[in-house]
């Protein structure tokens, strides 16, 4: 084995295949295009999902149920241990609230709090929805929950 000859050729980024360059680059004359026919001539292209002619897998594969994804809500999620660490002692909790903390990103149509870890702030929280036990949690820290209509 010679040593220097085990990364000989390997580069970093491949070139481009150079077409149309005379027949000593091995892309000249029809330019890997074969001899005639539609698929030698500009502007050719076939559609997506053509398969040469055979049944197409879209076709081939059975399409079943439906899914309402698409139309759920988004749904942006809190917990209650957020809240102890962002807010202090009769804070406000509303939806830009917890943005300007960077607690919740991007866009959503709905904000939850959800009862994972503890609180002992008593806080005022204004969100769109909130699970019984985080309820439970912010009331027996001597807070209060408001539900924004959505």
């Amino acid at each position: 084995m010679i040593i220097d000859d085990v990364h000989r050729g390997i580069t970093k980024n491949r070139k481009r295949k150079r077409i149309g360059r005379g027949t000593g680059s091995g892309h000249g004359k029809t330019s890997g295009r074969g001899h005639k026919g539609y698929g030698s001539r500009s502007g050719s292209s076939t559609r997506v999902g053509f398969e040469g002619g055979q049944t197409p897998i879209f076709m081939r594969v059975a399409k079943r149920g439906f899914n309402n994804k698409a139309f759920a809500d988004k749904v942006a999620i809190i917990n209650v241990r957020d809240l102890e660490k962002a807010f202090n002692d009769g804070d406000t909790v509303s939806p830009e609230a917890l943005r300007t903390k960077g607690l919740i990103h991007g866009h959503f149509d709905a904000v939850k709090l959800l009862a994972d870890g503890e609180i002992t702030k008593k806080l005022t929280v204004q969100v769109h929805r909130f699970s019984a036990s985080a309820e439970e949690k912010i009331v027996k820290a001597g807070g209060k929950l408001e539900a924004i209509l959505a």
